[in-house]
């Protein structure tokens, strides 16, 4: 009997030694299909991330996404703001007008789109008009009947042509830059927050990152007259893209440049013509200059001029800081020798696209989508340095998240909006690219990713 149980002890655990090493084999063999599992899966999603199909893909639908939202949202009653920023619109004589109204959670398609009405109808396109929406036209009259292509269609349809054209527009813009196709996602993908938040506001800072990006593409191809073209439209979007026409120092043919700007402007400007008489394209014109007048006026918007007064009490220095950023965007340009270094030519390009926000008395959150890219823009082509990588990281979080659920509520109330944090980071951006842009040799060539530190 003893030597059955003996026998039958060596048989369990011979059994129960079998197990053990099927199960261990077994482990290692999952774990190693596992592993492998997961670097084919990692490496499936690093391909997507440097696909710019399949970020096209994602602008798209996000385009899509923020009209249906805002459409989904229907009407809210306008209720009285207990206080009054610096802004043209936010006065009570103004707002008293709106008191009961109900309004749209896509209010600035709606201003974009009545716009063409008024054009046609003869009314003035830069008066208050409670009714229809919150808030003044302030674009040109050209811009107003571009928005006949989009004002009989139906809302849902008309707002997602909207939004679709400012992501591709921006997303085609990025993709002329001359770096690596990795480099032209990445920037993509540090834009998109921006992005996002430029759709649910339905606004054409989109449009105008991407066209004043697409100029600057267009003249290194020697395409003078589509680059003209896209400045002249961006001009007529947004007074503000002038400034792309500064790109012309950089490149041969320059008369040409000048008469084809000649030739867009005009054209442009005589376009309302076709719907509307001579003597009442002048009266339209007039009123826009007076409401723009007025606007600069009254606003500091989230900028120089902001800041130094939510940090300082700084008041009425808009003018000086205007002209003292002015001045200093300026002074790279006396730096002839470097007109044909593609880096130096670049980092303009950047230094353009913050100084117009951070310099802007109408900046707005919605407006950040252009210094963002000008900031990463700066960062892709300069070799890597820790201090660039901090200060680019310190954009994405104080300026694309600050604005955002990602930080509380009384944060964003009492820290973020009070003290005007969203321009912050990308002022000392602004710095950074002008330092750079006063220091960098003749010999400088756009970093590559296995660059060596600097």
């Amino acid at each position: 009997m003893g030597g059955n149980n003996a026998d039958e002890n060596a048989i369990h655990q011979s059994i129960e030694h079998k197990i053990c090493l099927f199960l261990i084999l077994y482990l290692r063999m999952y774990r190693r299909i596992l592993a492998a599992s997961i670097i084919r899966m990692l490496q499936s999603i690093k391909a997507l991330v440097f696909n710019p199909h399949f970020i096209l893909v994602v602008f798209v639908a996000l385009g899509v996404i923020a009209s249906v939202q805002g459409i989904m949202l229907g009407l809210h009653e306008f209720h009285m703001p207990k206080v009054f920023p610096a802004d043209i619109m936010n006065r009570p004589e103004y707002m008293n007008q709106f008191i009961g109204r109900q309004l749209t959670e896509y209010n600035n398609y709606v201003i974009f789109k009545q716009s063409f009405f008024h054009l046609v109808h003869g009314t003035d396109l830069y008066g208050l008009y409670p009714a229809e929406h919150w808030d003044f036209f302030k674009y040109s009259p050209t811009f107003a009947l571009f928005m006949g292509s989009l004002a009989y269609l139906p809302d849902i349809l008309g707002l997602s042509i909207w939004n679709v054209l400012n992501a591709i527009t921006v997303f085609f813009a990025i993709r002329m830059l001359p770096v690596s196709v990795r480099k032209q996602c990445l920037v993509l993908w540090f834009i998109t927050m921006e992005l996002l938040t430029c759709l649910q506001n339905n606004q054409s800072n989109g449009l105008m990152c991407g066209l004043i990006i697409a100029a600057y593409g267009c003249m290194e191809q020697r395409k003078v007259l589509l680059a003209t073209l896209w400045l002249v439209l961006a001009m007529y979007i947004k007074v503000y893209g002038a400034i792309g026409f500064c790109l012309f120092l950089f490149y041969p043919d320059k008369i040409k440049f000048i008469l084809y700007s000649i030739l867009w402007t005009v054209l442009f400007a005589a376009l309302p013509l076709l719907v509307t008489p001579l003597h009442t394209l002048i009266w339209q014109y007039q009123n826009w200059a007076g409401l723009m007048i007025a606007d600069a006026a009254a606003a500091r918007g989230i900028s120089v001029a902001g800041w130094l007064y939510s940090w300082f009490g700084i008041e009425n220095v808009k003018a000086a800081v205007t002209g003292i950023g002015l001045v200093l965007f300026l002074v790279p340009f006396v730096r002839f020798r470097l007109y044909s270094n593609e880096v130096f030519k670049l980092l303009i390009l950047a230094s353009m696209l913050i100084w117009v926000i951070i310099f802007n008395h109408k900046a707005e959150s919605s407006t950040f989508i252009i210094a963002v890219a000008g900031v990463a823009i700066w960062y892709f082509i300069r070799p890597k340095a820790t201090w660039r990588t901090v200060l680019f990281w310190t954009v994405f979080i104080f300026t694309s998240l600050s604005t955002t659920d990602i930080f509380p509520m009384y944060v964003r109330q009492h820290f973020i909006y009070v003290y005007k944090i969203k321009a912050v980071p990308c002022i000392l951006a602004w710095c950074a690219v002008f330092i750079e842009l006063m220091l960098v040799k003749p010999t400088a060539r756009i970093a590559d990713n296995a660059e060596v530190v600097e």
